[in-house]
């Protein structure tokens, strides 16, 4: 990165210019970088992220920055002036936020260096509306990185290019589109890129950047120079936000979702998905080729707030009997039908068959149950295999004359399994989670 800065310095001598205007023209000559299709491919490997929306206004419950916008005079100047002065994080413990995401299958994180109101959680040179000057007074940031490294959860960086503090200390209306660079703004494209000097030469090397706002074209290619390994999720791959794609989408995209209604820590009026519901989710986006980028909002004292973290840990059980079928995985070429999803191992080796019309409701598939399945889309061959993620079907606990071993059987419509769920996860046996049935050497019609 070093070589990279003193090679845009020179060229900025040579032509009489800035750093930042060497870079743009260097861009320019290149054609726009891109992510790198290596680390496109592996990132398609993780599957499942956690995102991290915290800011000062965590302490009212509000919605995360948005409530500047069209506020009174009094409202911004006691959010600017005075919130700082009581965010106080002081059960922060980074380690804990990796602990639940380690054991439920998280492989990165994106944590909010800045949102829209500009307040920065790291130490920063660029602005006094950060973290350093409140009661905490320690780079939130930092403690991040390093707990996600200690932990091997890969290290992602959210940043927002608009900023509603630039917007308020420089006499413009706070609103989201006087925030685009095409406005005349030039000041604020290269305050942003201060920070993202900050950031980027700061903390080592980052894993993942996810830009929100206009004028992350620009951004994206600063990155690019800064650190070419980093990988631009929104800025330069589809991210549908709250809403999964009706099909598969080219090269590699990432799905974000709350897990209530709000992305920050809401106290009250809030309305959470159930564990089933996320778990159903990232099946379905892995299904299609995506990876799901799944929320949490910690409460002002820094702690994932209790109804989070049991959504979680109920997604932490089911990852531990079926992470394999999640991670380094690649969409089929039939994404499923009539309930049943398909992922395959990135050999083709292994199908793994998600039976989510057995979940929930009257369908729920009972502890000792055997069902008979189709999957019409596929067709047995010399070698096949099968067999349920999680148990031998060996044995069925407190009945030794069931027979819980799974089979198949080729038919003119399709494959027919034969499987029983015979692992007893809960304790009165009813768990009402998707089985997933791993079959070996198969082929699609």
């Amino acid at each position: 990165m070093k070589k990279i800065l003193i090679k845009l310095l020179a060229l900025a001598a040579i032509l009489g210019t800035t750093a930042n205007d060497a870079l743009a023209l260097q861009v320019y000559s290149r054609g726009p970088l891109l992510n790198d299709p290596q680390r496109e491919e592996a990132f398609m490997d993780w599957g499942l992220g956690m995102f991290v929306h915290w800011s000062l206004d965590s302490q009212l419950g509000s919605v995360i920055s948005h409530s500047m916008v069209g506020a009174s005079d009094d409202y911004v100047n006691r959010y600017v002036n005075e919130l700082p002065k009581t965010f106080n994080p002081r059960n922060y413990d980074p380690d804990a936020w990796m602990e639940i995401a380690k054991l439920a299958g998280v492989k990165y994180m994106v944590f909010t260096t800045k949102h829209h109101n500009g307040f920065c959680m790291w130490d920063t040179k660029t602005t006094d509306f950060n973290i350093m000057n409140t009661p905490y007074a320690q780079d939130i940031v930092r403690a991040y990185v390093d707990a996600c490294r200690r932990h091997g959860i890969k290290v992602g960086f959210y940043f927002s290019p608009e900023d509603f503090i630039f917007q308020y200390n420089n006499g413009l209306d706070i609103r989201r589109s006087a925030g685009r660079m095409s406005d005349g703004l030039t000041e604020l494209g290269d305050y942003n890129k201060q920070q993202l000097d900050e950031l980027f030469t700061n903390y080592g090397d980052i894993d993942v950047v996810f830009f929100d706002g206009r004028g992350m074209e620009e951004l994206t290619q600063y990155i690019h120079q800064l650190q070419p390994e980093c990988l631009v999720t929104r800025g330069e791959m589809e991210t549908p936000e709250q809403k999964l794609p009706k099909e598969p989408l080219p090269g590699p995209w990432e799905s974000c979702f709350t897990l209530g209604n709000q992305w920050q820590f809401k106290p009250t009026n809030e309305n959470y998905k159930s564990g089933g519901q996320l778990i159903n989710m990232l099946i379905e986006t892995r299904a299609k080729g995506g990876n799901l980028l799944i929320n949490v909002g910690p409460d002002p004292l820094g702690v994932i707030p209790f109804e989070q973290d049991r959504r979680f840990r109920e997604l932490a059980l089911w990852m531990f009997i079926n992470g394999e079928s999640i991670h380094d995985v690649r969409p089929c070429e039939i994404i499923g039908d009539d309930g049943i999803y398909y992922t395959q191992s990135k050999d083709g080796s292994s199908v793994y068959a998600f039976m989510t019309q057995f979940s929930n409701g009257k369908n729920r598939w009972k502890y000792g149950e055997r069902k008979h399945i189709l999957l019409k889309d596929l067709r047995a061959t010399s070698t096949t295999e099968i067999s349920v993620l999680g148990q031998n079907s060996q044995f069925l606990e407190y009945q030794p004359d069931a027979e819980p071993q799974s089979t198949f059987q080729q038919t003119e419509n399709g494959l027919e399994v034969s499987v029983m769920r015979a692992q007893r996860i809960y304790n009165n046996r009813s768990w009402p989670n998707t089985v997933v049935v791993k079959l070996n050497n198969v082929e699609f019609k």
